[in-house]
Parts: structure tokens; C-alpha cells; sequence
């Protein structure tokens, strides 16, 4: 394998590997916890306006509910993009 292709592929998997990484812990930054959404977080804040928004819940798939996903389970390794 030629040089070049060698550091683009080193490169993209470093890459793929610090996005896998880097996303739960900026999530978890944010307030979505293992053990549910932080109190006087952001994520506190967006889970408010979520919940008037949608007459007291928060509905499914909807960017709360995704964040809160991944800040409990962490990002799937099949995760889509």
C-alpha cells in the first residue's frame, strides 16, 4: 500500500475513533447522564422547553430524546451519521 494511502487510512481511523469518543463525552458535558438528565444543566433547560412544546413530554426521537439516549448508553457502534 503506497504511503499516501496509508496516512489517509491512519488518519480516517483516528478520526472515526475520536468522534466515537469525543460525542458521549460532550453529551455528558451538556447534562444527559447515565442516571437521567442533570438538574440546572442545559440539558435541564432543553428538556423544559422540549416538554411545553409537546404538552408536558418529550417525543420520541426528538433531538432531547436522542441526546439523552447517548448520554445513557453512549453512541452505538452502528450509529448513523
Amino acid at each position: 500500500m503506497p504511503i499516501e494511502i496509508k496516512k489517509v487510512v491512519i488518519g480516517a481511523t483516528a478520526g472515526v475513533g475520536m468522534v466515537l469518543f469525543s460525542i458521549p463525552a460532550a453529551v455528558s458535558v451538556l447534562g444527559f447522564k447515565a442516571g437521567g438528565i442533570a438538574a440546572g444543566s442545559i440539558a435541564a433547560t432543553m428538556m423544559s422547553v422540549a416538554a411545553k412544546a409537546n404538552n408536558g413530554g418529550v417525543a420520541a426521537g426528538s433531538l432531547v430524546a436522542v441526546l439523552q439516549s447517548i448520554g445513557a448508553a453512549g453512541l452505538p457502534v452502528g450509529a448513523k451519521f
